[in-house]
């Protein structure tokens, strides 16, 4: 019994200092909480100041695009220009002289409809006899290279 009253004795008197401690330290928070409580006033006074002229550079911003939107792009002169196809090309594409960017879409066309793209590696095409004397022999040509290769059968 004895050992009782000593335990109990030591558990009161470990929470008294535990007590005192948690009242020195509460009076100590409150003023640095009305010291953070006017910070953040000071903050928001100073957000609310800023957000509308953010709100006029925004207003300004679209007329700026819709005016870049009035102007047209013009194709380059270069890429228009009429062609001549050698008797190669003509046999693909025909004998009237074309620019650069129909004879491209042409060639496409004779691509898709005769279903000489490759399957597994869609970057290449697979010639048939007429496009495999374009493309010089090769019996597949990439699409990056089939116009370099076709460059060269236009005047």
């Amino acid at each position: 019994m004895a050992t009782a009253k000593k335990a109990a004795a030591k558990k009161s008197a470990a929470k008294k200092p535990a007590a005192k401690k948690a009242a020195k330290k509460a009076p100590a928070k409150k003023p640095a909480a009305k010291k953070v409580a006017a910070k953040k006033v000071v903050a928001k006074k100073a957000v609310a100041k800023k957000a509308p002229a953010k709100k006029v550079v925004a207003k300004k911003a679209p007329a700026k695009k819709a005016a870049a939107k009035k102007t047209t792009r013009k194709p380059n002169a270069a890429f228009m220009k009429p062609l001549t196809p050698s008797a190669v090309l003509a046999a693909v594409v025909g004998a009237n002289p074309l620019p650069r960017t129909d004879v491209t879409k042409k060639i496409w066309d004779y691509i898709k409809k005769h279903k000489l793209q490759d399957s597994v590696n869609r970057r290449n095409i697979n010639a048939d006899d007429k496009l495999k004397a374009v493309f010089g022999g090769k019996k597949t040509v990439s699409m990056f290279e089939m116009t370099k290769l076709i460059s060269a059968h236009l005047k």
